[in-house]
């Protein structure tokens, strides 16, 4: 008997990535070597997608997600698939509690377009191992290239431009997704976090703006992305404050942007992070105004294998049905389980055992 599901967010969901099987890394560097071909290579990334699709059924999920198993960032490689932007080397790579990434960037070098993706083809892939399940595909939110990508000038003179362009590219994407097949769609996105700190204020500062213009800019730029979208897709957000070995880059609740996240956003749900006090609150929630807007608590973290007490987490949900109604809210993990190819320091079987956690806590809240 085949199952009927409803639209995303999921009552128990994932925010998308999972950390890659070893082989993955050893074939990654074996092309890097000259050692395997590109189609060896995605062969190979074929056949660990399938088996993350069919453990991800296993474990009770409603969504499953290629677990970003073809990418080595979450972000940079979509960017670096737009027409006009280009992955460069930087002088040093990005700094975490502790940790650094590698040295890469994004600069955009051209007229930003949306063409003929690549990533296009891995939705593909995925839709057609869904089946009766739902695709979901994430990509990081236009923000990412508007606020944090390099702009070569003789590619842009003015921010815009840049805004204008930038804005069709994610319109003509989410088109060309939904054509693909897409109904579930994830927009990741790490540059509200500025907004939660002193140390973010001050790059809001160095980057030329004040706090409310880029609030403002922000919203704009996903909502004038998200015009035209079909009635029959769903686009969520993930905001994020950092997630590299188990590292974090940014601290602090959602209180300074309350009202312009929950209060202007035009998503169909908010994938967030409270899993631990660096969130903050739940009192931001109180400016939800939509009764159609999801609310996925990130209460499970992504960063250690060991088991949150359900006892908790349950609480929890119920502190945050006092500013959002029960049936609008949603568990999942904090983040996902590998934003780079690197990982989150915990074991497979430790993450499977978060994603069986998030099941079972979700299948005695929502009955």
């Amino acid at each position: 008997m085949t199952k009927t599901l409803l639209k995303g967010p999921f009552k128990a969901d994932h925010v998308g990535s999972f950390l890659r099987p070893e082989r993955i890394k050893i074939a990654r560097l074996q092309k890097q070597n000259g050692e395997l071909t590109a189609d060896q290579l995605r062969s190979i990334e074929d056949e660990e997608i399938i088996s993350l699709v069919k453990k991800q059924k296993e474990a009770g999920l409603s969504a499953v997600s290629d677990g970003e198993f073809r990418r080595a960032w979450w972000h940079f490689d979509f960017l670096a698939g737009l027409d006009g932007v280009e992955l460069y080397e930087t002088e040093s790579g990005i700094q975490f509690n502790g940790v650094e990434t590698k040295s890469h960037g994004v600069k955009v070098t051209g007229k930003v377009k949306f063409g003929n993706h690549p990533m296009l083809e891995d939705f593909k892939f995925l839709h057609r191992l869904a089946g009766d399940h739902i695709a979901k595909f994430t990509i990081p939110s236009p923000n990412m290239l508007f606020f944090r990508g390099k702009v070569e000038k003789e590619a842009y003179q003015q921010k815009d431009e840049l805004f204008s362009d930038l804005v069709t590219a994610y319109q003509d994407a989410i088109k060309a997704f939904y054509d693909a097949g897409c109904r579930y769609l994830q927009l990741d996105d790490t540059s509200w976090s500025v907004f939660f700190s002193d140390l973010g204020q001050k790059q809001i500062v160095d980057k030329g703006f004040n706090s409310e213009e880029l609030a403002e800019l922000f919203a704009r730029c996903i909502n004038e992305s998200l015009e035209g979208k079909p009635e029959d897709m769903t686009i969520t957000m993930h905001i994020c404050r950092g997630n590299f070995k188990s590292s974090y880059t940014a601290s602090g609740g959602y209180e300074n942007v309350s009202d312009i996240i929950f209060g202007q956003l035009k998503v169909d749900g908010l994938f967030l992070e409270f899993d631990d006090e660096r969130s903050g609150g739940f009192e931001p929630l109180r400016y939800v105004n939509r009764k159609d807007l999801q609310i996925v608590l990130g209460l499970i973290t992504s960063k250690h294998g060991e088991l949150e007490d359900p006892r908790k987490i349950k609480q929890r949900i119920m502190d945050a049905a006092q500013y959002v109604d029960l049936n609008q809210l949603c568990l999942s993990p904090q983040c996902g389980f590998a934003s780079t190819e690197e990982g989150n320091l915990l074991t497979e079987e430790q993450q499977w055992n978060k994603i069986r956690h998030v099941v079972s806590i979700a299948g005695e809240i929502w009955k």
